[in-house]
């Protein structure tokens, strides 16, 4: 039997596991292919490997661990059908999130994803694409996060965080859907100051969101964008 509180420790390190490998590959740290040595992690964590199990057995029923037989865990590469499920998706998720957030954003609000929007701009003459995904993510947070449905609004933080690997790569080699991201962005949030139908603005969100993911594939279909990610051990 165990001891009194021992479950709730395992489940409290248990959560700080999760939580650390789930920033690390949103952070882009741990990328599609690496190995997720667990004796690794745990020595990392000063935890024994049991919680840190127990963290990538939830990370990999969000989809964002793969577990092989005699290979072990590692952050799920994301393949080009995947990635088309994956983008559409996160496409309509998204886009009921905003339409849903869209009554709900201040003034306050929209100075602040315009503000963004700005930023995003100024950075096209001299492109920097992680420092675009890095502000794209906070522009459409601004417009997502007053989302009153808190389980649509974890199905598309779910959605980020599975895509986060490759959302470097789109901009990268595709540069010239920054512009049009950064035009579209424009067109939300008129849609949202005006005030329009929120299906409206859900379905211009969803093709935003779509229209990245068939830019990503238009250059991997002409041999620009690489197929796979060397799969690398953590360290």
């Amino acid at each position: 039997m165990n001891a009194p509180g021992t479950t709730a420790t395992t489940s409290s390190k248990s959560q700080l596991a999760y939580t650390h490998l789930r920033d690390r590959i949103a952070r882009h740290e741990l990328s599609p292919g690496y190995r997720l040595v667990l004796q690794s992690i745990a020595d990392e964590l000063a935890m024994s490997v049991v919680p840190v199990r127990e963290a990538i057995r939830r990370l990999e029923a969000e989809g964002l661990v793969t577990f092989e037989r005699n290979v072990g865990a590692r952050v799920a590469m994301v393949d080009a059908h995947g990635y088309v499920d994956a983008m559409q998706a996160l496409g309509v998720v998204e886009g009921a999130a905003t339409g849903l957030s869209a009554t709900g954003i201040s003034a306050a609000d929209l100075a602040r994803a315009t503000e963004v929007n700005d930023h995003l701009r100024s950075l096209l003459d001299h492109f920097d694409p992680h420092a675009f995904t890095a502000l794209n993510r906070q522009f459409h947070s601004v417009l997502f996060e007053s989302c009153p449905n808190r389980l649509l609004l974890d199905m598309v933080h779910r959605g980020w965080a599975q895509l986060s690997g490759l959302r470097d790569s789109t901009f990268a080699f595709v540069p010239g859907r920054a512009q049009q991201s950064v035009a579209e962005h424009t067109h939300i949030l008129d849609l949202i100051a005006r005030r329009a139908d929120p299906l409206e603005i859900e379905i211009a969100a969803r093709n935003h969101r779509w229209a990245t993911m068939q830019a990503f594939l238009d250059a991997r279909a002409d041999g620009a964008v690489p197929h796979q990610t060397r799969p690398r051990e953590t360290r």
